[in-house]
């Protein structure tokens, strides 16, 4: 069905449409208007994000990117985060992209709506900031105008891209890109609306990884990113794009959605702060594995039970788990990250906090996938929601070979929005994402970003730690 918002809009004029509205909350936006609160939050996601960038820049399949943007990059300004690697800001863009969603440890939001700020918002933010010498608070508002612009569009979308093969971050994730972009370009609202109208042609990603495996789900995000940058970049020379890009017949809520409903797209924008919806992992693994993931810590905390008392495992999950992330045997670590019973069985074993785990030799332990491979699926019926949010409700049982059951369910874990991560937690996840480099600097770098508002020149930092 067809649904168009051009008679929406933030001013009363009829013909503005969503791109045009949004773009003009951006513009508007100014530092001082962004309550103290979501100023800490937006900081606490621009520090994950380059502690997630630092430890996914180690992997292979990253240094394939990086790679590649050596080869064909002018020497630039922007860090390839945690590397001594400095190229111009587009390559930036998708290195650290690419790195952030490298090994399932970037950013998210709760309730989720498909995007993942840190590749979106904060890999380009902190990209251009370098190039261009902003300061902490141009960083800030750029992210935070970014954040709520994009969160708008995923609500607005009802979750529904990934139920049609497309993968959400990949397709979507250029919109908020395009927004920080072309914010930190000092673009006008009609550069910025001609941003959004050429990023929708930037959206890209299969949802395909999900059943044959493969690398690919950790580029979409450094796709996006560099797609975002293209498109702030060409309209700020003068390149155009559809003025209804996001609503219009052909534009993304009618291509790559179904039954979207645009009006969301600017509902009380100002008023209520979607950034105070970062959600930040703790383990490196898909976010519905999260939940599951922290119930067994609790159950072998209280059991003291370990893998090898279990004989299988039920897990009563939401709608997505049981449609995307039902892979019992994966194929590779990609899979098996992106696996709810995979990640489930491994807790058992080995400590999930350490990103380490996820690994090659973990992948194969047929102790692990015996136990990935017993694990049945059912809905929880908590869970499972017919608009948009995404419920994390989960039960976990666990059937022992003694012959005795124990359960746990939860809906909940430490990083969400109602259970926050301190800032010392959120130290002690940075210093274990960036332990391969210099301590001193990894924690010079941790307290810079968390007093980024007084940061004058966000290319002063040391991001190759």
């Amino acid at each position: 069905m067809y649904v168009s918002v051009a008679a929406l809009n933030l001013k009363g004029n009829p013909m503005t449409t969503a791109s045009q509205a949004l773009a003009r909350y951006a513009t508007d936006l100014k530092y001082e208007q962004i309550p103290a609160e979501v100023v800490e939050r937006a900081k606490d996601c621009l520090i994950d994000t380059v502690a997630a960038c630092v430890l996914g820049a180690q992997m292979p399949w990253t240094q394939t990117v990086i790679e590649y943007a050596k080869r064909n990059s002018a020497p630039g300004e922007s860090n390839v985060l945690g590397t001594s690697v400095k190229v111009r800001a587009p390559f930036a863009c998708l290195c650290n992209g690419a790195a952030a969603h490298a090994f399932e440890l970037d950013a998210l939001c709760e309730p989720s709506v498909g995007m993942h700020p840190s590749a979106a918002l904060g890999v380009p933010g902190l990209a251009v900031a370098q190039g261009r010498k902003k300061s902490g608070r141009e960083l800030i508002e750029a992210f935070v105008a970014g954040f709520e612009i994009l969160y708008r569009i995923g609500q607005a979308t009802h979750h529904s891209p990934e139920k049609l093969g497309f993968h959400a971050p990949g397709v979507m994730g250029v919109y908020g890109v395009s927004a920080v972009v072309a914010k930190l370009f000092n673009e006008s609202a009609e550069q910025m609306a001609h941003a959004f109208g050429i990023a929708g042609s930037m959206s890209s990603g299969l949802m395909e990884f999900s059943r044959s495996g493969g690398l690919v789900k950790r580029l979409h995000l450094g796709r996006a990113a560099e797609g975002g940058f293209l498109a702030a970049a060409l309209a700020r020379d003068g390149y155009t794009g559809p003025a209804e890009v996001l609503e219009g017949k052909y534009g993304s809520l009618n291509t790559f959605c179904r039954d979207a409903e645009p009006e969301r797209m600017q509902k009380e924008l100002g008023k209520v702060w979607h950034t105070m919806k970062v959600k930040l992992k703790r383990f490196a693994c898909h976010a519905n594995a999260q939940v599951p993931v922290s119930l067994i810590l609790d159950l072998k905390a209280k059991h003291g039970i370990t893998g090898a008392d279990v004989a299988r495992i039920a897990l009563a999950v939401n709608e997505k788990s049981l449609s995307h992330h039902n892979i019992p045997e994966p194929a590779d670590l990609a899979m098996a990250q992106y696996s709810v019973p995979f990640s489930t069985a491994l807790a058992l074993f080995v400590d999930p906090t350490d990103p380490w785990v996820f690994c090659d030799k973990n992948v194969n332990d047929p102790r692990i996938r015996a136990l990935s491979k017993s694990a049945t699926l059912e809905p929880m019926p908590a869970a499972q929601n017919p608009v948009s949010q995404v419920s994390m409700a989960t039960r976990v049982t666990l059937h022992l070979k003694n012959g005795t059951t124990v359960s746990a369910e939860g809906d909940n874990f430490k990083g969400t929005p109602t259970m926050p991560l301190t800032r010392g937690e959120l130290l002690e996840k940075f210093l274990k994402l960036t332990a391969h480099r210099a301590r001193p600097k990894a924690e010079r770098l941790f307290s810079q970003l968390a007093d980024a508002e007084n940061v004058k020149d966000i290319s002063a930092l040391d991001f190759a730690l």
